[in-house]
């Protein structure tokens, strides 16, 4: 074996392993575009059954992306200089959905205030998702490489993956409850052919 070959061959395995993965950045965004999509399903007329499964998905997923970026996206950025106020409030606009959070979960769809409360979180997410997009992220897509973005992504990725598994059951009765039927299966599809082809990326890196 020609010296150097293992060095290089687990370098291309790690950069085709980044190139299944979406870049940290765009990962985010993604977030955002899937609690968004799900805040916009919320009719205020539903059933309480599918209220209440919709917020369950809206809650689970902010409070995984929120831990995600606080562990893994907040930090780099530190590290990198970023100094802006987006940044400097990012995990007290968290600890405020996590208030709202915790209060809806106290609550069943029928209480008063239950769908005030459901448009405050809406509010604050719309605000804290304008804030990321137009500066944060930007700002890390000019600051850090395409490759340390691709790495972040694998981790995030990794991470998310450990700390959804857990609730695996909870999510899936979640969509079963809130999610016509058709598309319920193309979204356990997609999740499904995610995790194979996050599965291979890893395997592939390791």
């Amino acid at each position: 074996m020609k010296p150097g070959f293992t060095a290089d061959l687990t370098e291309n395995m790690k950069s085709f392993g980044n190139k299944l993965t979406p870049s940290i950045t765009n990962m985010i965004r993604m977030d955002h575009s899937h609690v968004m999509t799900t805040f916009h399903q919320y009719e205020i007329d539903s059933n309480p059954k599918t209220k209440k499964a919709l917020v369950a998905t809206i809650c689970m997923a902010l409070e995984i992306h929120a831990q995600l970026e606080e562990e893994i996206f907040y930090p780099v950025m530190r590290s990198a200089g970023t100094d802006n106020a987006v940044l400097k409030k990012n995990v007290p606009e968290h600890d405020e959905m996590r208030r709202l959070i915790a209060k809806l979960r106290s609550m069943e769809p029928t209480d008063d205030g239950y769908d005030q409360t459901v448009m405050d979180l809406m509010r604050d997410v719309m605000h804290h998702v304008a804030d990321e997009e137009t500066t944060m992220l930007p700002d890390a897509e000019r600051v850090l490489s395409s490759e340390r973005l691709g790495e972040l992504g694998m981790e995030m990725t990794k991470r998310r993956m450990q700390l959804a598994t857990p609730r695996a059951g909870e999510i899936a009765a979640n969509a079963w409850h809130s999610m016509p039927t058709s598309s319920m299966l193309m979204a356990a599809g997609a999740v499904l052919a995610g995790t194979y082809f996050a599965k291979r990326a890893f395997n592939r890196h390791a």
